[in-house]
C-alpha cells in the first residue's frame, strides 16, 4: 500500500500544432514531463506534508510511476480562455484526510477558476466533517464560516490559465498535485 507522505503543486502551459505535444510541453513547463503520471482521485492524505515544487522536483526520477491529481484543459480555438485549477482544503485534525478538486473551465480567469476549485474542495471537506452551511451563500462568506468552525484550517488553489494561440496552435494548461512516498 502506498500512502503519500509528501506533496507538491505545480502548473504549466504548452503550445504546439499537435494536441499531444502541447500537453507534453505543458508537463515540461510544470517540470513533470519525465514521469509516467498515474492520475488519482482527490484525497489529501492524512499527515501528508506540503513541500515546495523545487524540493519535489529533486525527488522525481525519469520514468518513475508518479501519482498525481491533475486538472487539464486544451483548445485550438484562437483567443479562447482556458484554465486548469486545483482547489485544496485541509482539515485542522492532521489525522483526518482533506480534499483536492479539479476544475477545467473555459472563459474563466485565474481568480474565478481558482475560487471555484477552492470552494469545491472546501465544500466536500465541510460535508465530510458534518459542518452546517448554506450552499447558496458566496464562497468568501462560507470560507470564513468554515475556518471559524475550527475544523478546516487551510484552503488554497493552484491555477493555470492561458488564451488559445492566435494562430490556432493547440494550447494546453495543467495544474497538478504530485504525491510522493
Amino acid at each position: 500500500m502506498f500512502t503519500p507522505t509528501k506533496m507538491f503543486f505545480t502548473k504549466g502551459v504548452g503550445r504546439h500544432k499537435d494536441y499531444l505535444q502541447s500537453f507534453e510541453l505543458a508537463l515540461r513547463n510544470a517540470g513533470i514531463e519525465k514521469c509516467n503520471i498515474v492520475m488519482v482521485s482527490s484525497i489529501y492524505p492524512p499527515g501528508c506534508k506540503r513541500i515546495t515544487k523545487e524540493e519535489g522536483l529533486k525527488l522525481l526520477h525519469p520514468g518513475a510511476i508518479t501519482f498525481a491529481v491533475m486538472a487539464r484543459n486544451s483548445t485550438n480555438e484562437p483567443n479562447r480562455l482556458i484554465a486548469a485549477s486545483l482547489g485544496v482544503a485541509q482539515p485542522a485534525d492532521e489525522n483526518m484526510y482533506g480534499y483536492l478538486s479539479e476544475h477545467h473551465p473555459f472563459g474563466e480567469t485565474d481568480e474565478r477558476a481558482g475560487e471555484y476549485a477552492e470552494d469545491l474542495a472546501a465544500t466536500m471537506l465541510a460535508t465530510t466533517l458534518g459542518l452546517e452551511f448554506d450552499p447558496n451563500t458566496a464562497w468568501d462568506e462560507r470560507e470564513k464560516q468554515y475556518k471559524m468552525s475550527g475544523k478546516i484550517v487551510r484552503t488554497f488553489n493552484v491555477t493555470q490559465s492561458a488564451e488559445g494561440d492566435k494562430h490556432g496552435l493547440w494550447t494546453t494548461v495543467v495544474a497538478a498535485a504530485v504525491l510522493l512516498p
